[in-house]
């Protein structure tokens, strides 16, 4: 299928062949008909990724703050790497779209059909694509007599209808709204439905124009000297109820504006991206309310409302962005008396395939616009994709990756990609844009956006799963009952239920294995350390510090069902570790989590066993200081001392030659891939025998476990 995507890096936009995307649980997969191009806000897309690193640095500050944080949290390659790895996605537009239904995924059986018409919405969702994939709670059904370009205007709608509902318009209120774009032109045709009596302000006299035809009382030319005076006669001096701010510009006129017109006490709400300084005096002594508008309305940037289907209590969230939505599209029918008219918005209509001459036209402001639909040709997305071939020949590893998120493209894929002894055959992620992109960066035969092309294709002799969690024991077994070896990035399972999966997908295809992404143990310092200690018959005594930094609580591994938490997540590398080190079975754990922390295991204590009488304790927190250093290890044990800092210090002390090394960070990426790559290939034995990775596995499971009994768990 096409789509429209441009560089995050370089701005450049293009429209490309892309693989078609696949349905999935509470989703639908939607043929797009028409799209609307906003263009106020895809503009401001635009031209930001046009401008040079300095120029972004200097447009989201707040960004460079997390970029620092995590220099000094990764060091400053990592971090490198990751940022550059960040600026290579491509980046999908469009997030205002109508068409029809093509596939319904599991849970929405009944409640949508296929070849039902549905307005979509969300940015990186409802894109200017020929399919797209989109949940639930951002889709909307599409009233018989109103039209597909028509509905393609519904995420504009709800995001005006949002603003109008924090204005809070009462019968005969006067209400301004300054700025009459798309945005202010729908939410001044939602404030006359609701009774206000509109003054819209704008400098462009054909738009001031459009707002008259389409139900504003007044109409103020924002570059008169009297605006005002004219406002204040309107009111009878009183000043408006309420001021809705629709512009999109850099200075804060609006602000200004707002304040001279507004009454004592009345409502500003801010719904375009504007100069945020205002003036303070005026403010206070009107003391005016200022409400930022949450674009489309509550459940927007909720993942778990967007994302995961999660309904909200009507009796306390009536109006959510899912309920704004299916409202905008309704009232654009033509069976109402008073309705939404949307059709006069629209200045151009162009077929998909001129996508880029339509934003060329928006981006250099070569003629007059302001609703720009894209029409798409009914056979969209009907490609069928013809993938490259490569037989596995002996001791040659066939690779097929699932899943290309920010970890696998920065740090994974870039050393992959070296091996001379690997085929890196197809690539698979949920977005077909994203999978394109890995292709042509890292250089796959294929690219697709369904994972069975990767477990199905006999081509392929090995899997590298890189997805979020919840996925990783499912998409284990299918690949080992594939006949597929499996490299899985930690963990391997979220619960027993998916570890004994694995048991029984890896005991039922002997000829395979699996190893998870346990890097740790092949860092130079690791082996190193484990050999300066495996001498020694006493039990040893491990101590570790991992300050790992906060995570935001809605971050995607927090979330109990599809990252698990911080634990399962995070502290399986350190439980891993530890029984590297040690090279006997743990026995016994036992966790404790402090009071008050944001997410699943932020701040633990944890204490493990070991069968040859041997101890760790780990501590694991978010509440640190990042220049403190990230990760701590200390090893005691036969009068010898043993430290590893952040895998750029090695000391060893006491018993025996004493060690002191520095280097470069290596936490063993590139030896972990390197040696699954050759017990593929069939020249050496898998590197971790599968027994300890379950036993890990458990011991992880068992941690959870522990924080809720407050027991420590034997295994």
């Amino acid at each position: 299928m096409k789509q429209v995507i441009q560089s995050r890096r370089s701005g450049k936009l293009a429209l490309k062949e892309v693989p078609e995307p696949k349905v999935k649980a509470g989703h639908l997969l939607v043929r797009t008909s028409a799209s609307l191009i906003s263009a106020g806000t895809e503009r401001m897309v635009v031209e930001f990724a046009k401008k040079s690193l300095a120029g972004k640095a200097r447009a989201r500050p707040d960004l460079v703050r997390k970029v620092i944080e995590k220099a000094r949290r990764d060091g400053v390659r990592a971090t490198f790497q990751t940022v550059m790895t960040r600026l290579d996605e491509p980046l999908p537009l469009g997030y205002s779209a109508a068409g029809t239904v093509a596939a319904v995924g599991h849970g929405l059986e009944g409640v949508y059909q296929v070849g039902q018409r549905v307005a979509m919405a969300g940015a990186g969702l409802a894109n200017h694509a020929e399919l797209n994939v989109v949940p639930r709670n951002l889709v909307a059904p599409v009233p018989a007599d109103v039209s597909d370009e028509e509905a393609a205007f519904g995420t504009l709608g709800a995001i005006a209808l949002h603003a109008v509902r924090n204005a809070e318009p009462r019968l005969g209120d006067v209400v301004a709204v300054l700025g009459m774009g798309l945005v202010g032109q729908l939410a001044a045709q939602f404030l006359a439905l609701s009774g206000a009596r509109v003054v819209a302000l704008d400098y462009d006299p054909a738009r001031l124009q459009l707002a008259a035809e389409l139900g504003a009382e007044a109409v103020v030319d924002l570059g008169s000297d009297d605006a005002g005076q004219r406002v204040a006669a309107l009111t009878r001096g009183l000043g408006c109820d309420a001021v809705l701010i629709a512009a999109a510009t850099a200075s804060n006129e609006p602000f200004i504006t707002a304040a001279e017109i507004a009454r004592d006490r009345a409502r500003v709400v801010m719904v375009g991206l504007t100069g945020t300084e205002f003036p303070y005096g005026e403010f206070m002594k009107k003391e005016l309310n200022i409400i930022i508008s949450r674009s489309y309305g509550p459940g927007r940037y909720d993942p778990d409302f967007e994302g995961r289907g999660v309904k909200y209590p009507e009796g306390w969230v009536r109006w959510t962005e899912t309920e704004n939505l299916s409202e905008a599209v309704r009232l654009m029918s033509p069976r109402l008396g008073a309705r939404l008219s949307v059709a006069p918005l629209i200045s151009h209509r162009l077929a998909f395939e001129a996508a880029e001459s339509a934003y060329q036209m928006i981006t250099s402001g070569s003629e007059p616009h302001l609703g720009v639909i894209l029409g798409y040709p009914e056979s969209a997305g009907h490609s069928k994709p013809v993938f490259a071939t490569v037989k596995a020949a002996p001791g040659a590893c066939v690779l097929g990756v699932i899943g290309a998120g920010n970890f696998a493209k920065s740090v994974l894929l870039p050393q992959l990609k070296k091996f001379t002894n690997v085929t890196l055959h197809t690539l698979a992620t949920q977005r077909g844009a994203t999978a394109d992109h890995g292709r042509e960066t890292f250089g796959f035969l294929n690219a697709s956006a369904d994972v069975q092309d990767v477990l199905d294709n006999p081509d392929i002799n090995a899997v590298l799963i890189a997805t979020r969690h919840d996925s990783h024991a499912e998409l284990t077994a299918k690949a080992l009952s594939a006949g597929k070896s499996v490299l899985v990035e930690k963990p391997l399972a979220l619960d027993l239920e998916g570890l004994n999966q694995v048991i029984e997908a890896r005991n039922s295809s002997a000829d395979r294995f699996f190893q998870v992404g346990f890097n740790r143990r092949f860092a130079p310092m690791a082996i190193k350390l484990k050999r300066n200690f495996a001498s020694l018959s006493g039990p040893k005594l491990m101590n570790f510090r991992i300050n790992a930094g906060a995570i935001d609580g809605d971050h995607w591994v927090q979330s109990a069902d599809e990252g698990g938490g911080r634990v399962l997540g995070e502290v399986c590398h350190f439980i891993d570790f530890a029984r590297f080190l040690c090279g006997a079975a743990i026995t016994s754990v036992q966790a404790q989590a402090a009071g008050g922390a944001q997410g699943l295991g932020d701040d633990i204590s944890l204490s493990l066993s070991f069968a040859d009488g041997s101890l760790a304790s780990l501590l694991y927190t978010a509440q640190g200081d990042m220049a403190a250093g990230k990760e701590r290890f200390e090893i005691f044990s036969g009068g010898r001392n043993g430290l590893i800092e952040d895998f750029r210090r090695l000391e060893i002390s006491g018993a025996g030659p004493s060690v002191v090394e520095k280097a470069a960070a290596d936490k063993g990426f590139q030896a972990s891939l390197s040696a699954f790559v050759a017990a593929v290939a069939g020249s050496s034995e898998p590197a971790i025998d599968e027994n300890e990775l379950v036993e890990t596995s458990a011991a992880t499971i068992a941690a959870l476990e522990s924080l809720r009994s407050g027991q420590a768990i034997p295994l």
